[in-house]
């Protein structure tokens, strides 16, 4: 039995306003951002989050915000530096930064070129401005185009663009025009998906009048077809790619695959095979008992929340470890695999859950008697399933 891959993902909290339907961990930046402070906290981070690396390469990371484009690229070269010392990354390794419009310069990006970042993941969310707008986003149409158009020029060949659908007032041509003037700008992968209300957000508070279900179908019909027609693969629920440019590193989180979670608020998740790295911890640090009889398990990390926190030198960068049950790991597997329109190989699900597929039967058979699940090699939703995703993953929770 294997490892799985290991990926990096590095969360950069500051943002230069919050939007109204954001849930992430994102607070707005003051008009000067501690960089040099952060960049050697996430070092330090590292350091205690070695011994998860068990002797792997780093295969993709993932710059998550926030907005990760208000720091400096000689931040990033110097945190390139440090992560150099320590990990070894894969040869073809996927380095993705998300990037604002608001924020694009092309000086600034071409430099972040440089440091070795080679994919950008660009939150448009809309062209029109009265969208924008009620999306509370700091750019406007015209910049988003600026940004969209610049990014080749400062030598990207491989980005995505990030869109929402199912905004206010939005009727099923305005979506399409924002989907064709996207790929008016020849992206690799596209990020197309649904406004969706979340607690904990203003438009929680104060929701906004979204399109009845009929449109929003509509929508969704309409938008798959124009992007089949123009070559993208629909490989995720709400991504789309050309032809081997699916984005590597969220393939493989839904593949559960494992992953480093460095910075404020970041989320890991480790796979251990024989004795545990280190015994699992509570929130506060102390250790709640060590599994090391486990020959195999898997464990989620969670990071101290708020900036000011994570730079406290007094306060330690894990706020929680635990380690899944193991009557939930084959659950958790596939509530990610499922979102991929390919499945996963039954000789993944076993070799990433350390279990057979025998050992979730009652909610297999479960999703296979309402037509949501294909059980075969590979394990996937069917077309209904993936038109009903939610009530399929719900099957796994029950």
């Amino acid at each position: 039995m294997t490892l799985p891959p290991l990926s990096l993902y590095i969360h950069i909290p500051w943002c230069v306003r919050k939007c109204p339907y954001c849930d992430f961990n994102s607070h707005q930046a003051s008009s000067e951002l501690p960089e040099h402070e952060y960049i050697q906290a996430l070092l330090s981070d590292l350091e205690h989050d070695l011994p998860y690396v068990q002797g792997r390469v780093i295969e993709s990371i993932f710059f998550g915000g926030g907005t990760p484009s208000l720091l400096s690229a000689k931040a990033y070269e110097t945190l390139f530096h440090g992560l150099r010392q320590c990990l070894t990354f894969a040869d073809d390794i996927e380095i993705t930064l998300e990037a604002n419009p608001g924020t694009f310069e092309a000086e600034k990006f071409a430099a972040y070129r440089q440091t070795g970042i080679n994919r950008l993941s660009v939150g448009i969310q809309s062209f029109q401005n009265a969208q924008l707008s009620a999306l509370g986003r700091i750019h406007d149409g015209d910049q988003a185009q600026r940004a969209a158009a610049m990014i080749r020029d400062a030598g990207f060949d491989n980005f995505n663009l990030d869109l929402m659908h199912g905004l206010p007032g939005q009727s099923v041509e305005a979506a399409l025009d924002d989907l064709r003037t996207a790929l008016s700008f020849s992206p690799t992968n596209l990020s197309w998906y649904q406004l969706t209300i979340e607690p904990n957000t203003e438009f929680f508070k104060y929701p906004p009048t979204l399109p009845d279900d009929d449109t929003l179908w509509d929508i969704q019909d309409a938008g798959h077809a124009l992007l089949s027609e123009a070559g993208f693969g629909h490989y995720e629920i709400s991504a789309y790619a050309q032809p081997g440019r699916e984005a590597r590193h969220n393939v493989n989180y839904w593949q559960f695959g494992d992953y480093l979670g460095l910075g404020a608020g970041a989320h890991g998740k480790i796979t251990q095979i024989g004795p545990d790295v280190r015994a699992v911890s509570t929130a506060d640090g102390t250790a709640a008992g060590n599994h090391s009889n486990n020959r195999f398990s898997v464990i989620r990390t969670r990071k101290t929340r708020l900036p000011k926190d994570y730079l406290n030198p007094e306060r330690p960068f894990l706020a929680a470890s635990e380690r899944i049950d193991e009557e939930d790991i084959g659950l958790e597997c596939l509530m990610n695999a499922l979102r991929l329109h390919q499945g996963i190989p039954l000789s993944m699900f076993e070799a990433r859950t350390g279990q057979s597929l025998q050992r979730i039967e009652h909610a297999v058979q479960a999703a296979r008697q309402k037509g949501l699940l294909s059980i075969g090699d590979p394990i996937q939703a069917t077309p209904l399933g993936r038109q009903y995703l939610n009530e399929l993953l719900a099957l796994f929770l029950a």
